[in-house]
């Protein structure tokens, strides 16, 4: 399978159906984080090198705060770690306010990442949201 139908499972797939808004994933959701379900497709995927998606990252959890250890172990584990072993980095980008939901507006932050490995045959579906 290429990258490309790699994301299309992805997006077909039930799990992808999560509002990050605290609803969890619904079977018959319409919404994927800040935007409607049906907007979403594979070709809104920007490849990224891994420094960028880092970069993203870091500036999220923000550069200016001290991370307590535990996060941070938490966070190299967890998240940057699986970011290192990437082959294929692709970042969802603002897709704008035409494609946000009726309450999409909730989050003040949205980064969405797809990070695949194949040499572990893993498909990442990273989220980092706050509203």
């Amino acid at each position: 399978m290429d990258d490309g139908e790699l994301l299309a499972a992805l997006i077909g797939h039930e799990q992808f159906r999560n509002d990050y808004a605290g609803g969890g994933v619904l079977s018959d959701g319409t919404r994927h984080g800040p935007y409607w379900l049906r907007l979403i497709t594979p070709d809104l995927y920007e490849s990224i090198s891994q420094e960028r998606a880092v970069q993203i990252l870091r500036e999220w959890v923000d550069p200016l705060w001290d991370v307590p250890t535990e996060l941070e172990t938490d966070l190299q584990r967890e998240v940057f770690a699986r970011v290192d072993a990437a082959d294929g980095i692709y970042h969802l980008g603002d897709l704008g306010d035409e494609a946000m939901h009726d309450w999409g507006g909730v989050h003040d932050s949205f980064h969405e990442f797809v990070l695949i490995d194949r040499a572990a045959a893993q498909v990442t579906l990273l989220v980092a949201a706050d509203d």
